[in-house]
Order: structure tokens, then C-alpha cells, then sequence
């Protein structure tokens, strides 16, 4: 496996692998991390890090994989709090006393696609496996927030919902946030059909960045410009927001992807804490 990305560093810590953005290292109160495919305790289909809750794989295996990333990545597995991913657009703040939800304490709403909180101690936890991974850090005010963009929450501008929670709960200046974008599938693999493309043709975007017609019918669709675009809608500038150069289906070695397993596959996650 060759890893090139002039965006993301690949780091392995007892033989854990996970991804980082090298804009976000650079951050000394935060730490973060997206999981791989390696490094786990996972079989089968789910072989080796399989973060995913629900689609097969034992509760056992998914907590010892998390209780080994939290150690690579270096945040308190304790300190966990996971969303409740239905492709909407809600946005939660969380505090300490909602540690756990998700993880080892059962969830509590049905709803949630975006995490919030500007407490230090608690870790933020969305899935991914071919989905936009968004991460928001307020330099200002160390709030944070993480968020889960597949095309129906790019559509419904769930990154736009994030800062106008960051904005309402903690006092946030769009200027201030750092975002980052990615990884998930690309413009080179997201193929979509009409009713789709047209969704994101009537954002009120700049769709010929967005959207690119095939000659078969099928529309190839840039997720992670959408992103980007969305929040800069909102006030963020171009300069705070990076976008990852790793497509999920491309490096399905490395990541998951749905797309690429056909379904038969576990999960990654992204975690994001205020230390």
C-alpha cells in the first residue's frame, strides 16, 4: 500500500493505522483522528477495524477497536460521545453528561448527524464509509463541532447548520473556524443519477464545480467542493478550510467504503476532542 496525500498524515501507533489533517495537528488543544481499515481486532468482512455498531460484527470487537484508537489517537475512551446517523440534518450539543451515548451507554435520539460542545473532555464520534466527514474548530473560542455529510445532508447544508449552532451556543465567528473536509469518495467515483444531480444543481451553488454530466445519463457529483462551498456561504474563508485528497473508493485498501465492498463492509469513524 503506497499513502500519498499532500493534506493528511497516515500514523501508525501499535500497528493501529489512522489519518489526520496536518492543518488540525497543528492545533495544540484538540486532537482528532479518522480510523482505518487497520489495525483491529474485527473478522471476516469486518477485517480489522471495524468501528461500526449494528451491522454484524460483535459489540465486544467495536469497543476494544475504539478503546484502541482512543489510545493511538490519544483521547479517553471514556470520554466518547457518538452521533445518531439518519442522513438529516440535526445538530446536538453535547457535554460531559452525555459521555458514553453511543458507546457504552446506550443512544438516547434517533436524529443526529452533527456534534457540537466547547467542553474539554469530551470526544466527539461520527461513521463514515464513503460519507463527507466534517470538522469545525473554533481557534477563538476552542469550541468544536463534527458533522456527517452524505449527499443528503450536503443537500440539506448540514455544514451550515453546524456553524449557525457554533454561532448560537457558543458565540462563534465564521472567520475564526478551521474546516476540514474529507476523506469520503470523490468526483472520480461518485456516480449519481438525474433526480440526484438536480438536488444538488438547485442549491444555488456554483453547480458546474459540482456537477458533471456523463454521456450515459449518469452525473458524476464533487461532494467535498459542495461542502466547501456551503460553508463558505456562512462566512468561513476560503484559507480556514482544507479538503482531503483521499478518495474512500480509491484507497478501499485502506478505508471503507460501501461502495466498493457492495455493503459487505464495517465502518470508520472520526473523533474530535478538546484537550
Amino acid at each position: 500500500m503506497i499513502f500519498e496525500s499532500s493534506v493528511m498524515n497516515l500514523n501508525i501507533v501499535s500497528a493501529l493505522a489512522y489519518l489526520s489533517f496536518k492543518e488540525l495537528d497543528a492545533v495544540p488543544f484538540i486532537r482528532h483522528g479518522f480510523s482505518t481499515r487497520l489495525g483491529g481486532v474485527s473478522k471476516n468482512e469486518f477485517n480489522s477495524l471495524n468501528m461500526a455498531f449494528g451491522r454484524g460484527d460483535s459489540d465486544e470487537n467495536v469497543n476494544e477497536n475504539f478503546k484502541r484508537l482512543c489510545s493511538a489517537v490519544g483521547v479517553d475512551y471514556e470520554s466518547l460521545v457518538a452521533s445518531s446517523q439518519d442522513h438529516n440534518t440535526f445538530v446536538r450539543k453535547v457535554t460531559k453528561a452525555e459521555r458514553g451515548i453511543g458507546i457504552y451507554r446506550p443512544k438516547d435520539m434517533q436524529s443526529v448527524d452533527g456534534l457540537i460542545t466547547n467542553e474539554s473532555g469530551v470526544s466527539l464520534v461520527t461513521y463514515y464509509a464513503d460519507c463527507t466527514p466534517l470538522m469545525f474548530v473554533d481557534t477563538k473560542t476552542k469550541a468544536i463541532g463534527s458533522a456527517h455529510a452524505g449527499w443528503r445532508g450536503t443537500v440539506g447544508k448540514i455544514g451550515g447548520e453546524v456553524i449557525r449552532k457554533m454561532k448560537e451556543e457558543f458565540g462563534s465567528s465564521p472567520e475564526d473556524i478551521i474546516v476540514t473536509i474529507g476523506p469520503a469518495i470523490s468526483k472520480c467515483c461518485y456516480e449519481v443519477d438525474e433526480p440526484v444531480a438536480v438536488q444538488f444543481e438547485n442549491l444555488g451553488l456554483d453547480s458546474k464545480k459540482i456537477v458533471f454530466p456523463k454521456d450515459d445519463g449518469k452525473f458524476m457529483i464533487d461532494l467535498l467542493e459542495t461542502n466547501k462551498q456551503i460553508v463558505m456561504g456562512e462566512g468561513v474563508p476560503e484559507s480556514n478550510i482544507t479538503i482531503s485528497d483521499i478518495c474512500t473508493k480509491c484507497n478501499c485498501d485502506l478505508v471503507w467504503s460501501h461502495r466498493a465492498t457492495q455493503g459487505k463492509r464495517g465502518g470508520m469513524c472520526a473523533i474530535l476532542s478538546v484537550v
